[in-house]
């Protein structure tokens, strides 16, 4: 990666990661998902990553969305 990625969300759920990566997606932030869930037992979690300059705007993003 030659980008700063920001860590900004982690969460144990797969469908909610995904969902929220393609949220950003939506809002033209490039977001990664990095999965350090256990691939036999699915424990663990998935890390979202956009890059530094736009961490803050992917927050709120995700804020936002969290308080529908």
């Amino acid at each position: 990666m030659d980008k700063n990625w920001i860590k900004i969300y982690s969460t144990g759920v797969a469908y909610r990661a995904e969902l929220l990566k393609g949220l950003l997606l939506e809002n033209d932030i490039e977001a990664v998902i990095i999965n350090k869930q256990d691939s036999a037992y699915l424990f663990g979690e998935l890390e979202l990553y956009v890059s530094a300059d736009e961490a803050i705007k992917a927050k709120h993003i995700i804020t936002t969305h969290e308080e529908l």
